[in-house]
């Protein structure tokens, strides 16, 4: 290719993305229309004649490939994590108290910026040029929509400046302004076409089209809200992280800023609350996140979220609406939850039809009624719910409504225990409603793991009645599941592998996924540590443990009033109901029955059981971790103890074996020094923790 044509390509590329910049991102064109037609229509004449000098960043590129057959799967280098909520001033300042704590300081600075209601998505850049976008998915995979991305033109296919990372993934929300909404609508309606309920439907809907060439015709836009690996850069605070962002050609919300302590927070969020209506974008609250690196590192994660942000959502709109009946939704736990049948009503962005009742009490407290008007509610996500009735227009045609005496799903007793205000189906795993989520849950991904079980595999099992209880899947054969619908010898082989492959999973995973009510992954965690088997768990006798429990917090009231030492309590962080709720779901004969035939079937062993109690070095030893260590963070040195034997606790007391501090220690220190506990360093630490030869 003569090297003219090849410098005024490049020089044609430039010239398009600086004006989509100017245009998409700085709302401020430099030429006008025509002029950037005319540029875009030479470069196309130019690539049609020389294919050759076509590069995967041209603005060409943006119009949309071939139809794809389905997205392909993309595994996040690190997980892309929701965030918690908080819905008033006291969750906010809760969320300041508990960081000013965790990182002992007296005031935190905060990065502040608009939550969209939009799409998560990532792009990956290397050497500075976009080589791939992927959707948030379930946190862990999602689609590969690279295609699609190309055709949203706010999206830099190359970043701006000189030496930019080899790898560098940033992160973001898809949106759609409302005035592009609306007008998609409108061309939705004239086509004859289903209209999209919001902004954001209409922006996920866009992005996961199969043909990209359709994306390409819906406005979206992107902004950009941080990053998750990078190489060859590293920042001390998020907000220099934005700022780095637009200065390479990334969009990023002209709202953000920072504030400092409680106040700032709050007021940001009163300001932006002010201007919600004028933005041209939908955002259903704040996200306040604390802008040091160090700090974010030093707090790390718990679950799914960060301790070190969280969204600070608007008041719920409302709108009223008449009750047409009273139904009855059957749980994966086997509650029972009244939910109201409505005329449909848009409220909070989508179209409402069904609103939940939360439990008898809620009803009678509220007097609802069958063919009540009432006021309904919703925000963002949430699931909407009756607020109240409008008693004024009450007829006397109103029914009232009662809880049923058996499951509407399976005919089984209903009954509610005193400490509770729900009804719950007796039916356990035997009822239909349970019994596909149940297998869900039992299978998913922080469960049993298994591969492949999905939503539409399990209820063709379900509904075929090849699978009641989760002892069935491993009953499971190549031949049967390859006779299913849309199963292939190949996926058959794959899911049969994968079940195979869950007998490894370790006790608390086995004890999650049981599904007992009240029993989280914690929790789990928790049981399989103390009892150390399956055995000792089923065995165990749980009026005496019960018991004890009772006695240690009663004598660690009185030692506290004393200032006396604690006693370490039985199963620390499950309380009564909680183990009442264990002793539930172990005494009833039917889920004995699934567990001892899920023993049977090696779903669980005593190999896997010995593996979550981790005997170590620092087996009994008691940690408070405090400031900010050289190379771990705060979650990698509670792993670092915990695998070997240990336990990290949040305050220190004359139980405490050992303070590891790192930099800006903060109170922790000086308690310790009181109290004459063993202080050590990040060397120190993995000295102590040494587990076998050789290990640093």
């Amino acid at each position: 290719m003569p090297k003219p044509i090849q410098e005024r390509a490049e020089q044609l590329r430039a010239e398009i993305e600086h004006h989509n910049y100017r245009y998409y991102v700085l709302d401020d064109p430099e030429i006008s229309d025509a002029e950037f037609d005319r540029l875009f229509r030479e470069l196309v004449e130019l690539e049609a004649r020389h294919p050759e000098c076509v590069t995967p960043d041209s603005p060409t590129q943006r119009v949309g490939a071939l139809p794809l057959a389905g997205f392909a799967s993309v595994t996040h280098k690190t997980p892309m994590l929701s965030l918690s909520n908080a819905f008033s001033e006291d969750e906010v300042a809760a969320f300041d108290r508990r960081v000013r704590e965790w990182v002992d300081v007296a005031e935190v600075e905060y990065a502040v910026e608009p939550k969209f209601d939009g799409l998560a998505i990532s792009l990956v850049y290397e050497n500075g040029r976009f080589v791939q976008g992927a959707t948030r998915g379930d946190g862990y995979v999602g689609e590969d929509v690279t295609e699609n991305l190309k055709t949203v033109r706010s999206i830099p296919l190359r970043l701006l400046g000189n030496n930019p990372p080899a790898y560098l993934e940033v992160r973001g929300e898809v949106i759609m302004f409302k005035d592009d909404f609306f007008k998609l609508n409108e061309r939705q309606r004239a086509n004859g076409e289903k209209e999209f309920v919001n902004p954001r439907n209409a922006a996920a809907g866009s992005l996961r089209q199969l043909d990209s060439h359709i994306t390409a015709t819906r406005r979206l836009r992107f902004f950009a809200y941080g990053i998750g690996e990078v190489q060859g850069c590293t920042f001390q605070r998020h907000s220099e992280i934005l700022d780095w962002l637009a200065d390479r050609g990334a969009p990023i919300s002209a709202k953000h800023g920072k504030v400092t302590g409680l106040s700032g927070l709050l007021e940001s969020y009163r300001e932006m609350g002010a201007v919600r209506e004028q933005l041209p974008y939908a955002i259903d609250g704040v996200v306040y996140k604390v802008d040091s690196i160090a700090q974010q590192q030093q707090l790390g994660f718990v679950a799914r979220a960060p301790r070190f942000a969280i969204a600070h959502k608007f008041p719920a709109e409302e709108a009223e609406t008449t009750v047409l009946d009273i139904g009855i939704q059957v749980g994966r736990t086997g509650a029972l939850t009244p939910v109201a049948r409505l005329a449909p009503v848009f409220v909070g962005g989508v179209t409402v039809t069904n609103a939940t009742l939360h439990n008898i009490d809620q009803i009678r407290a509220k007097d609802v009624r069958i063919g009540d008007t009432v006021v309904v509610r919703r925000a963002g996500d949430v699931i909407p719910e009756v607020v109240r009735v409008v008693k004024g227009n009450r007829h006397g045609k109103t029914k009232t409504f009662n809880m049923p005496d058996s499951c509407p799903e399976c005919g089984s007793k209903v009954e509610r225990l005193e400490s509770e205000a729900v009804h719950r189906c007796t039916g356990g795993l035997y009822c239909p409603a349970q019994r596909k989520q149940a297998i869900l849950h039992f299978a998913s991904r922080r469960a049993m793991d298994i591969e492949g079980l999905g939503e539409k595999l399990v209820e063709q099992l379900v509904d075929g009645e090849i699978v009641r209880t989760p002892a069935d899947l491993y009953d499971l054969s190549v031949v049967r599941l390859a006779g299913l619908d849309h199963m292939a010898q190949k996926s058959a082989s794959n899911v049969i592998a994968a079940i195979e492959n869950s007998k490894r999973r370790p006790l608390a995973r086995f004890i999650f996924a049981l599904g007992i009510y009240h029993v989280g992954e914690e929790v789990a965690k928790i049981l399989a540590r103390h009892f150390g088997s399956l055995d000792a768990l089923l065995d165990a006798d749980w009026g005496a443990l019960i018991a004890e429990k009772e006695r240690i917090q009663k004598q660690n009231i009185r030692r506290r009033t004393k200032g006396e030492a604690m006693l370490d309590p039985i199963l620390p962080g499950i309380g009564p109901e909680i183990m009442q709720s264990v002793v539930n779901f172990l005494q009833q004969p039917h889920n004995r029955e699934i567990i001892d035939q899920l023993r049977k079937s090696k779903a669980v062993s005593d190999d896997a059981a010995a593996a979550e109690r981790p005997a170590g070095p620092l087996a009994g030893k008691s940690f408070v971790l405090t400031g900010t260590l050289a190379t771990l963070t705060r979650d990698e040195a509670r792993e670092l103890i915990e695998s070997r034997g240990g336990k990290v606790s949040g305050s220190v007391s004359k139980a405490t074996d050992y303070v590891v501090a790192g930099s800006d220690p903060g109170s922790k220190l000086a308690r310790a020094v009181e109290l004459g506990v063993t202080i050590l360093d990040e060397a120190g630490l993995r000295v102590l923790g040494q587990a076998q030869k050789g290990e640093a």
